[in-house]
């Protein structure tokens, strides 16, 4: 019991959640990256420049929905621009900003791994919620992710495929 008198204990919520996060990393982790050789961090930016309008983003928003440091990501998009996935733009408004987004060979990359994703995770995640609750789940978990990462939060909401790769 928490020290407000609450019934709920944050504690194991977060446990929770970090454990289901870790669960459903470790099972579709290897799937997704020997099925598209690409690594869970590669993906994690690919999804999130694939989810947002024109299907590209400021490096600083794309770093505010990564979990990764700003040179981790920096590298990141180097490689998947090395790889031809990935193209990096400077930004008129802010000439010390800059944009990546997807290349057409990254949005052919990225159609297909987000349905092979989605029907990986739609078989492990089977049976464990019905439609209503994965919903409210989303609804949670949206509301959630916007007091505790607004910069992600003022992007837009997740949309359909797209908190797959979360």
């Amino acid at each position: 019991m928490s020290s407000r008198g609450s019934c709920c204990d944050p504690v194991g919520l977060a446990g929770l959640l970090f454990e289901s996060a870790t669960g459903l990393k470790r099972l579709a982790g290897p799937r997704f990256e020997q099925a598209h050789d690409l690594p869970h961090q590669s993906f994690d930016v690919l999804v999130r420049l694939a989810r947002s309008p024109g299907q590209r983003l400021r490096m600083s928003d794309l770093a505010a929905q990564c979990a990764l440091t700003p040179s981790g990501l920096t590298r990141a998009v180097d490689r998947l621009s090395e790889a031809g996935l990935v193209a990096r733009d400077s930004c008129a408004e802010d000439k010390r900003g800059s944009f990546a987004s997807l290349t057409p060979l990254g949005r052919e990359r990225m159609d297909r791994a987000l349905c092979y994703h989605a029907t990986t995770l739609e078989e492990i995640l089977d049976g464990a919620l019905a439609r209503e609750e994965q919903e409210l789940l989303m609804e949670l978990l949206a509301r959630l992710r916007d007091r505790l990462n607004p910069a992600a939060a003022r992007l837009g909401p997740a949309q359909p495929g797209a908190a797959a790769g979360r």
